[in-house]
């Protein structure tokens, strides 16, 4: 059986879907608890009020956004 993948999905109007196994650090260098095995969302437009996670704030507030290829 194989491990599982890490793999983080762009949403085009939201955030980054997060799925796998993944250690996530904070700027401090402390772990930030994720629910093991189960994917969680990471806030792109910087206006969550629970960062480093998405809260959906974008679907309240316009924010620019920009997707490329590169």
């Amino acid at each position: 059986m194989s491990e599982p993948k890490l793999q983080i999905t762009v949403s085009e109007t939201g955030s980054y879907k997060v799925e796998g196994p993944i250690t996530l650090i904070d700027h401090e260098g402390e772990k930030i608890e994720t629910r093991e095995g189960k994917p969680f969302f990471l806030c792109r437009c910087g206006l969550s009020a629970n960062k480093p996670f998405c809260d959906g704030a974008h679907n309240r507030q316009p924010w620019e956004h920009e997707l490329s290829n590169h």
